[in-house]
């Protein structure tokens, strides 16, 4: 078996920022203000400043940065809010949590996001029904492409519904130029190490327009307090940001614009070097992907992780069960008409490396993999 190659290589990026990281984490060490620190604020002003729009609100994880606006917005018990299931357990668990109920709804067949058909039937049928009220959608950016914010907006504002851009895998998209943010009522970003912009442990961000919203989220934040300490205004949470992580996202923030575009080539060169071998995935016209993962589609993906992993070339899968499948989200609703494209494309998809410091050999190594398990599948 030949030696595996990083599937993303966070020492790499370490290397390159020259030990600024380490001066960024020793001035909190020295300083000792550990929690809500000055580069919190800092950080929030240059996550509102790289999106070009609205006002950053950080906090201690990605999941509670989209669980803190639905908070803010008193969405609850009775409440519908419509997320796909393709997609990782927080864009539904945060749903749960407030006591309301998700509806999943489908994906596109070509960029796996949402479905604006199958979003719309799904407003429809939870209206018919009468059981639930529809409230809100969380459109989740997966693998880094942006959704059809323009076609999602138009909906939400046909049915009087918030629009939560889950840009966990996303952040730093645009649609012709712009940020998701231009259509939705709020950005929501994962800082997850493993993330396009990530930190050395959890946190996040929420990014909003209304100043209302964001002083509501600013005290559900920390325990829902309200204008004087140990005064507390609504039902909150702790989700503080700590100012360590804070120094380190701004350190990598300072070049990610750079590590897009690397992140660009890399996936470019992809694209090149396997042409027909797999569906490779297409970044639609005016779309600016953070390509989170580069994910191709197989027909028989055990078999082909296997031959990979004998050539050195690690993958991944995202995600082999759909969220309406699992016990814990049977027995909520679904659009009419199920889910086939979730189902069918949750069997064949597979991420392969993808980082922004990935050399040209690493990916001539997953090129050729790829190269020699299609043609072995041919003469088979």
């Amino acid at each position: 078996m030949t030696d595996m190659i990083p599937f993303i290589d966070l020492k790499a990026q370490r290397t390159r920022l020259n030990g600024k990281i380490e001066v960024a984490v020793m001035k909190v060490i020295d300083e000792g203000r550990y929690i809500l620190g000055p580069e919190v604020t800092e950080l929030e002003e240059k996550l509102a400043e790289f999106a070009g729009i609205g006002r950053a609100l950080s906090c201690a994880n990605g999941t509670d940065a989209i669980l803190i606006p639905l908070m803010a917005w008193g969405i609850g018990p009775g409440d519908a809010v419509f997320v796909p299931s393709f997609t990782f357990a927080a864009s539904a668990e945060v749903i749960v949590l407030t006591g309301a109920s998700p509806v999943f709804v489908d994906v596109d067949p070509v960029t796996y996001n949402m479905s604006p058909e199958s979003l719309s039937a799904a407003i429809d049928m939870v209206k018919a029904d009468g059981e639930l009220t529809p409230r809100a959608i969380i459109a989740v950016d997966l693998f880094g492409q942006p959704v059809d914010y323009p076609a999602m907006a138009n909906i939400a504002q046909a049915h009087d519904l918030k629009l939560v851009s889950d840009c966990a895998q996303g952040f730093g998209n645009t649609i012709d130029g712009k940020s998701p943010l231009h259509w939705a009522d709020a950005l929501t970003i994962s800082f997850y190490p493993a993330k396009p912009l990530g930190a050395y442990g959890d946190a996040g961000a929420v990014i909003v327009k209304d100043d209302d919203l964001y002083a509501t989220m600013k005290s559900v934040r920390v325990h829902g307090e309200g204008s004087e300490r140990y005064e507390y205004a609504r039902i909150g949470i702790n989700s503080r940001l700590d100012t360590m992580q804070a120094a380190i996202l701004l350190t990598k923030l300072s070049v990610f614009a750079d590590e897009i575009k690397m992140r660009q080539a890399v996936a470019d060169k992809y694209s090149a070097k396997m042409g027909n071998l797999v569906k490779t995935p297409k970044v639609l016209d005016g779309y600016q992907s953070t390509w989170a993962q580069y994910t191709i589609e197989v027909s028989d993906r055990d078999e082909f992780r296997a031959d990979m992993a004998e050539q050195g070339v690690p993958t991944a899968i995202y995600y082999p069960i759909p969220l309406h499948m699992h016990e814990p989200y049977a027995g909520y609703p679904v659009a009419p008409g199920g889910l086939p494209v979730t189902e069918a494309v949750a069997h064949t998809v597979v991420s392969l490396p993808m980082h922004p410091d990935m050399p040209d050999g690493d990916v001539e190594q997953v090129c050729g993999a790829v190269a020699a398990y299609s043609e072995k599948a041919l003469a088979e």
